[in-house]
């Protein structure tokens, strides 16, 4: 929140979080691909090549996969020839996970086990009918006016209106911090727009 906008999207309410203002624009990351810092590197983009696929419905289990199109997946075999002199963390040791790959199995289930966790308290916050829709219009300095369509935000009206019960339900769901988080990153609206700017190119 302190470093992105946080809006939520689709008819799931997924919350994401705000980059750049332009199509196919992060402002966040460098010409090299590195993100800038200080700013907080997303947990989805820092599990990275792995993922898991949820095969709970068909197989009752959780399955950890690689992306073996990305850069980071080599070619043992290959590797003494790369820049970086070989060096390499193997999948396994024989027929057991190394200790780099518990490692990524291990951040993926709690990445899961986090994902799980919000996805019930965007529901306990639209049971309370607290989303609404917004679109927003962004004047860049220069005179460049760019169109910010279909997203959602908590309506801090409504909110407002909220019971003492139905406030009670949302403290005690957990579903409160995820609440003042999204309405604090606004605050964040400030330096994307300058940032956009200052960044007249629209690279990625």
């Amino acid at each position: 929140m302190r470093s992105y906008p946080i809006v939520f999207i689709g008819v799931a309410k997924a919350p994401v979080i705000i980059t750049g203002v332009r199509q196919n624009e992060n402002l966040f990351v460098d010409t090299d691909g590195r993100w800038s810092e200080p700013h907080y590197i997303p947990a989805y983009v820092r599990r990275y090549p792995f993922i898991l696929a949820d095969e709970t419905k068909t197989a009752g289990r959780l399955t950890l996969c690689i992306d073996r199109a990305s850069e980071r997946v080599i070619d043992q075999l290959l590797a003494p020839f790369r820049e970086d002199g070989g060096k390499i963390a193997p999948f396994f040791n024989g027929t057991e996970p190394t200790e780099a790959t518990r490692q990524a199995l291990a951040f993926c289930n709690q990445f899961q086990a986090d994902f799980n966790a919000t996805r019930a308290m965007i529901e306990k916050i639209d049971a309370h009918g607290l989303f609404a829709p917004r679109q927003s219009k962004v004047t860049l300095e220069g005179g460049e006016v760019l169109n910010l369509t279909d997203f959602q935000v908590i309506d801090e009206v409504a909110f407002s209106k909220l019971s003492d019960e139905a406030f009670l339900d949302l403290r005690k769901s957990g579903a409160l911090g995820m609440l003042y988080c999204h309405l604090a990153s606004s605050n964040s609206w400030t330096s994307l727009v300058y940032q956009a700017s200052t960044r007249k190119d629209g690279r990625k």
